[in-house]
């Protein structure tokens, strides 16, 4: 972590890494969403992000969200 980034700013670094891959992910198959595609169940990438999602939301911590 450089000292200019703060812990917000690591989680939603990864948060916004996360986005681009399924992104990326959602143009290579052609697909709007993911709840259109044959794998969203067991889709890792899809996985990854709703974990970033989660750990951004409470930047990390275990417990409640903090919106």
């Amino acid at each position: 972590m450089s000292e200019a980034q703060t812990p917000k700013d690591i989680w939603e670094s990864k948060l916004e890494e996360k986005l681009l891959f399924l992104k990326n992910c959602q143009q290579e198959k052609s697909l709007q969403s993911c709840f259109k595609c044959e794998k969203i169940l067991d889709c890792q990438v899809r996985k990854d992000y709703v974990k970033a999602v989660y750990e951004s939301m409470n930047k990390g911590q275990t417990g409640d969200f903090e919106f």
